[in-house]
């Protein structure tokens, strides 16, 4: 398995932002992206992020992969690959990735990491959330995932969103363990 080598699926739930800033984080890394994106995500990203984002976003890794490509090579287990994070992670793919309906790419990417026993981080984004999304939430955890929502570090004292966005998306990065830990760290005043 290489350690720089990973998947980053873009899901149609609000945070675009948090894709893009992952994508930074890795690239800075240097480390090999295979990017899948669903269709509401092309939406997503167009609306909360810009016309440009997706070109952006797609700039910024090594391979993209269409959603209906369900033969691509992130979709074997014999592609090898550090895990992956999916981000923003909507409840939809949540629903899919924890009751195994690989029915497109990133799905079934997600469910490839679970099976080989690589980290799986998903940033969850919804609110308020139901008693089926816990369920699902907690069925992906039993199965190896990390449900990382996006909740800000307001003990850091972040200036701006920017701040925010990419304080979470460096942890998500952390979350794989494939580079030395980036995210800022919380210092004791104690």
């Amino acid at each position: 398995m290489t350690e720089h080598r990973v998947i980053l699926g873009v899901s149609g739930a609000s945070g675009a932002a948090l894709a893009l800033a992952i994508a930074r984080w890795f690239s800075k890394l240097e480390v090999e992206v295979d990017l899948v994106v669903s269709r509401a995500a092309h939406l997503t990203l167009a609306q909360e992020c810009g016309a440009d984002a997706l070109d952006e976003l797609r700039d910024l890794v090594t391979r993209c992969h269409a959603n209906d490509d369900v033969g691509a090579s992130i979709a074997s287990g014999s592609v090898p690959v550090a895990g992956m994070i999916v981000a923003p992670c909507s409840m939809r793919s949540l629903a899919a990735i924890s009751h195994g309906l690989d029915d497109n790419l990133l799905t079934r990417a997600a469910s490839v990491q679970l099976k080989e026993r690589r980290r799986l981080v998903l940033l969850t984004r919804e609110a308020p959330l139901t008693l089926a999304h816990l369920r699902n939430m907690t069925a992906a955890t039993e199965m190896g995932a990390v449900i990382l929502p996006p909740v800000p570090a307001f003990y850091l004292g972040p200036r701006d969103l920017t701040e925010i966005v990419d304080q979470i998306a460096a942890r998500a990065v952390d979350c794989l363990g494939v580079c030395p830990p980036v995210a800022k760290r919380w210092l004791s005043t104690a």
